[in-house]
């Protein structure tokens, strides 16, 4: 009943605590921006000129200024940094730390200056690490901020001109060209072979092609009207004009960041921290009175009842606790910086550790995020390299932008040895690529003066123009049975994810220089060329060991499913369910909880949709990572228990993270992982040392308050046994981990602590109690406070610090296994210490007599006894309850 009574009382101690904590902001980009920013996309452009007040030759100087200074500069929101002061006092705010500094003022308020300067000390170092490490975090992740274009080209009174990004302004009318970025959202006027590059937005590797048409049917994604451009984008390829419809925070991007800013929700580790610093107030809140007034009725001295009180206040305080964990979590962030990892936020590489989900983007992570060719076909599926030359030859000889397909097939042929065939030709003329026939044709001439067309481009277009095909030099008909052919192709590489074009040719009679569109007709199809987006060679492996340690992985991505579901089957992930975003969008929170469960992929996603699925694995107490680079990433990277970037990706997302990668590696973050868990082991191990011998020790102090005569340790006493005590622990950062220990996620188990506590707290009472019985009946120490006090900090101390090598793993100390040189070392000069004290000169100071020699030798008897004792019931323990 007392074991019921007590975890119940524990977990709705906890609950209570962190009711208000688990509160998140519901920010969403807002329909209404979203709406209206699509609604320009059907205006036609006259009307649109007029409500946005300008016209096509631009906005005048003094119309631009009147808007600048109305609306103010172009600028996205980002997260602004706190004085130093205030991320100082934001350290501070830790209930912990708090409790550190009560004690400390009612410590001075006592005249007891020794324990106020050690307390200051401990809060001092603790602060002080974590304010550093944290500073040197953020400097190094400025350091890292990508370089982009700050101009464009805007149109003011009919002129062309370079203005900085900052100035642009609703109205303005954009020239597009090549490598732009995109500085606003954008409706497009006019447009020739524009491609933009939405990657960051969408996730999908591949440009989109753009053109000022309106729409014909609704389309409920803003991201897929081919008529807008948006901020954060850029120019592939082509030329534009387009007409600013949004600037600064009004944009697409814009509303994201806002949405973002400011918002850092308590993770997994600050949670963890903060429900066992209140599980250690609630022990207080009980022990501390109860201490002071059993003593203050008892032997009548209130004074002295309540400085002994506030002693064991200390005394049971895990004063060391900050400066462990900073000490702890420092020493992992410089681990990780050896293998090309910032942390920003200290808290997050024990996130790492306890993580049992990542959700990564796929481009980049999962992907080289560049286009190879990887077939090329005849119209029977078999390699034909007779495709390969003439589609080399059309990429090779055209004029115009070279998008990733042409860099696919250059590099190709390349490696193949392909790229001589040039020399055999020269180019005649070009028709090149537009949005109506979306192809592309080159006319060559050979050295004995043969002119061939070759035509490449989208599947439709091209057989639309032949009518026959070509299979092992021979031409035949193309007929419906053969076009069916080319259809199933075209399906099966599309549904594995595949982006395929045809490519064809025909033998021109005519000795003419120039060539129209009307020369396009009567081709010879040739055969398909498919391109992906390859997955890394790392992923596949590094994939492995995530699984290997325990992480489920989660594909979260704007492109779409076929894509994504090909690359899972290419690095070796099974899929177990695919949810798009627009089914989430459906869906309740309760649904989405479900769902998010049993998905392996999610594709089509909103930056909003990503967000939510991280936020519905998290009500589900799954600790989650995110992995991404992209502005669509930011809201999720924020949400996420740890959010991972790389140094490329853009500032929006990085300052949203809190781990930034130098290079984009699933098997970096398996490193971090491990290195995770061993800092969140270490810290375990000094938290149920501390929770089962301050459980113990209320135990000891009760009973022993209860039939003494006397207190059964001073103030100063207890002071100076928890001080060399907690300096005894300032090496378990150095410790080894268990490799049981790190197979699995480790996460905050507040139950379990209490639990360990409880069975193995009193072990250390029951030989406090065996001391007792020694110091008063063997010793006889009833009428000397003294003897009985020495005796028992001599005991105390002793199998405090000898107990860490026990609880440290889940083997036999000394035999399985060994603790780090500066542990033993740390130990080992802690106890010789504790028992110098009682015979050196500082002995009166303290109040300390000298022990007999049989003392010593039943000190031995009952410490072998204690670690045996303890051993027996760990073992037990973890057979019991497993390890965790």
């Amino acid at each position: 009943m007392l074991k019921t009574f007590v975890f119940q009382y524990i977990d709705k101690l906890s609950s209570f605590v962190f009711r208000f904590n688990l509160q998140r902001s519901k920010d969403k980009p807002s329909s209404e921006v979203v709406t209206k920013l699509a609604a320009y996309a059907y205006k036609d452009i006259d009307e649109l000129l007029h409500e946005l007040n300008t016209s096509s030759e631009g906005l005048t100087k003094q119309e631009r200024e009147r808007r600048l200074e109305q609306f103010g500069l172009n600028e996205i929101v980002h997260e602004k940094r706190d004085p130093w002061y205030l991320r100082l006092l934001i350290i501070f705010k830790n209930p912990l730390i708090f409790l550190l500094i009560i004690l400390t003022i009612i410590s001075l308020i006592t005249d007891d200056i020794p324990t106020a300067i050690i307390i200051s000390i401990m809060v001092l170092v603790s602060v002080s690490l974590r304010f550093y490490q944290e500073n040197q975090a953020y400097n190094a992740a400025e350091n890292l901020r990508s370089m982009v274009t700050t101009t464009c080209t805007v149109v003011r009174n009919n002129e062309p001109i370079e203005i900085d990004l900052k100035e642009v302004v609703v109205g303005d009318i954009i020239n597009l060209s090549a490598g732009d970025l995109i500085p606003a959202d954008l409706r497009l006027v006019s447009s020739k072979d524009l491609f933009i590059n939405q990657s960051l937005l969408t996730g999908e590797a591949l440009p989109a092609e753009k053109h000022a048409n309106i729409p014909l049917d609704r389309i409920e994604n803003p991201l897929e009207l081919q008529n807008m451009c948006y901020t954060g984008t850029n120019v592939g390829s082509g030329i534009g004009k387009a007409i600013v419809i949004a600037a600064n925070g009004n944009t697409y991007f814009g509303h994201i960041a806002k949405s973002i800013i400011g918002q850092r929700i308590l993770t997994s580790f600050d949670k963890g921290i903060e429900r066992f610093t209140w599980l250690m107030v609630g022990f207080m809140a009980v022990m501390v009175p109860t201490v002071f007034l059993i003593n203050g009725f008892g032997k009548g001295n209130w004074w002295e009842a309540f400085l002994f009180a506030i002693s064991v206040a200390v005394g049971l305080t895990p004063e060391m606790l900050p400066a462990l964990v900073t000490v702890n979590l420092s020493k992992g962030a410089i681990a990780m910086s050896k293998k090309k990892v910032i942390v920003k936020r200290l808290s997050s590489i024990q996130n790492f550790g306890a993580m049992d989900i990542l959700c990564t983007d796929k481009t980049g992570t999962l992907t080289e995020n560049k286009i190879v060719l990887v077939k090329n076909i005849n119209i029977t599926g078999a390699i034909d390299f007779n495709v390969l030359h003439f589609a080399y030859l059309n990429s090779f000889f055209q004029t115009g932008f070279k998008n990733l397909l042409d860099t696919a097939v250059g590099d190709y042929a390349q490696k193949n040895n392909l790229t001589t065939i040039s020399n055999d030709y020269k180019k005649i003329d070009e028709l090149p690529f537009d949005f109506v026939r979306r192809r592309l044709s080159v006319i060559v001439e050979d050295k004995i003066d043969k002119k061939i067309l070759i035509c490449k481009g989208s599947i439709e277009e091209v057989t639309s123009i032949c009518n026959s095909y070509e299979l092992d030099g021979e031409v035949h008909d193309l007929g419906d049975e053969s076009l069916q052919k080319i259809k199933t192709m075209r399906d099966n590489f599309s549904n594995d994810g595949f982006r395929v074009i045809a490519v064809a040719y025909k033998k021109l009679v005519n000795g003419r220089e120039h060539y129209t569109h009307e020369d396009e007709k009567e081709l010879t199809f040739l055969g398909l060329m498919a391109f992906f987006d390859p997955p890394k060679p790392s992923a596949a492996l590094a994939i492995q060991q995530l699984k290997k340690n325990g992480i489920d992985i989660k594909v979260l991505t704007g492109d779409n499913e076929l894509v994504t579901k090909k690359i899972c089957d290419e690095v070796g992930l099974p899929v177990r369910n695919i949810l798009l975003g627009n089914q989430i969008d459906k869906m309740t929170e309760e649904e989405l909880k479900t769902q998010s469960i049993v998905t392996t992929i999610f594709a089509k996603l909103s930056p909003d949709d990503k967000k939510r699925v991280i936020e519905a694995l998290q009500q589900q107490d799954y600790v989650v990572g995110f992995l991404g680079d992209g502005i669509n990433d930011a809201p999720g990277l924020r949400a996420a228990d740890v959010g991972i970037s790389v140094n490329t990706a853009v500032d929006i997302a990085k300052e949203s993270a809190d781990i930034i990668l130098l290079e984009m590696s699933l098997t970096v973050l398996s490193d971090g992982v491990i290195e995770g868990r061993k800092v969140f082991g270490n810290i375990i191990k000094y938290i149920k040392m501390g929770a089962s011998s301050n459980f113990g020790n209320m135990f000891s102090v009760l009973g022993a308050s209860l039939f003494l005569p006397f207190l059964p340790m001073n103030p100063l006493q207890l002071l100076t046994n928890n001080l060399l005590y907690d300096l005894s622990q300032t090496s378990i950062p150095t410790d080894n981990v268990d490799e049981e220990y790190i197979e699995k996620p480790r996460k905050w188990e507040i139950m379990e602590i209490s639990r360990f506590m409880i069975f193995i707290g009193p072990i250390s009472s029951i030989f406090d109690y065996v001391t007792f019985g020694v110091m008063l009946f063997i010793f006889h120490a009833w009428g000397n406070p003294s003897l009985f006090q020495t005796g028992w900090f001599v005991e105390s101390l002793l199998t405090q610090t000898l107990i860490v090598h026990v609880i440290r793993s889940r083997k036999i100390p000394f035999l399985q296994t060994m603790a780090s040189k500066p542990l033993i070392l740390t130990t080992v000069v802690i106890m010789l210490i504790g028992i110098y004290l009682t015979f050196s000169p500082f002995s009166g100071t303290l109040n300390f007599v000298h022990l007999p020699f049989l003392y010593w030798l039943i000190l031995g008897v009952i410490l072998l006894s204690y670690i045996a004792s303890t051993q027996v019931v760990k073992t037990w323990y973890y057979k019991r309850f497993g390890y965790s």
